[in-house]
């Protein structure tokens, strides 16, 4: 959610933005839902994605404030198995982060949303309230607006190449599970492909510079979604590098 955030806000403000380190962002198209470089809908009504797309036993584990690491589905489970590659990484960490993953607000408003049902695979479709449908393809798809944006400040775009949330083989995409025979029902790899969540971004980013920005992808060999938790040294180097502040020891 913060790469999607950060990159609304260079549209809609370029003039604050000196530079931006995206961390394992959001495709510009959206989360789910769209079938190729760029950015088709797979289905008109974006079906899978959006708040009807999450684990309902997680939702009710994260309300009930759940601390153990008896189910894949319970939220420490989720956080070693999605959020970092190596979950030793957490280190002492852990229970701060597992804090504060469990103080996400849930509901219709907060996470993950509302959901609407859809008559295409797998027959939910992203509603109008909550976190989740704010990266659902049907309200966040920014890549035309990040290209014309008249101010482009220099990009990095910081991942790690074990990455299973943000990836072109996501864990958290319906359309893969359904490759894998997790979800019931996938159409197959014409109607229903996964998304190719990491060739957007680059397509995208590709786009920007071509139009005058320039951008720099960096990639960490073993690294998950969270670089600045897995490998902090190079993640803060980067972001030095970035705002052209010297790293110092």
């Amino acid at each position: 959610l913060g790469g999607g955030v950060a990159m609304r806000l260079l549209v809609d403000h370029p003039d604050r933005v000196a530079a931006l380190l995206l961390e394992a962002p959001v495709s510009p198209y959206g989360f789910g839902g769209t079938r190729d470089l760029d950015g088709t809908p797979t289905t008109p009504d974006f079906a899978g994605t959006g708040a009807g797309s999450v684990n309902p036993d997680f939702v009710a584990r994260l309300a009930a404030g759940d601390r153990s690491a008896d189910a894949p589905t319970s939220p420490r489970s989720v956080l070693r198995a999605t959020y970092v590659a190596d979950p030793a990484s957490l280190g002492e960490d852990e229970e701060l982060l597992l804090d504060s993953l469990l103080s996400t607000a849930t509901g219709e408003d907060n996470y993950p949303g509302t959901a609407g049902t859809s008559p295409h695979w797998p027959g939910t479709a992203p509603g109008s309230r909550g976190v989740l449908n704010a990266l659902a393809p049907a309200h966040f798809r920014l890549a035309d607006e990040l290209v014309a944006v008249e101010v482009k400040p220099p990009v990095a775009w910081v991942r790690g190449d074990a990455d299973v949330i943000v990836s072109d083989t996501s864990l958290f995409d319906l359309a893969y599970l359904g490759s894998l025979g997790m979800v019931p029902g996938w159409p197959g790899e014409q109607a229903c492909p996964p998304q190719p969540m990491v060739g957007q971004t680059r397509a995208v980013l590709e786009r920007y510079a071509a139009a005058g920005g320039t951008y720099r992808e960096v990639v960490l060999p073993g690294c998950g979604h969270s670089p600045h938790v897995e490998r902090p040294a190079e993640f803060v180097a980067e972001l030095l590098a970035l705002t052209g502040v010297p790293a110092t020891n």
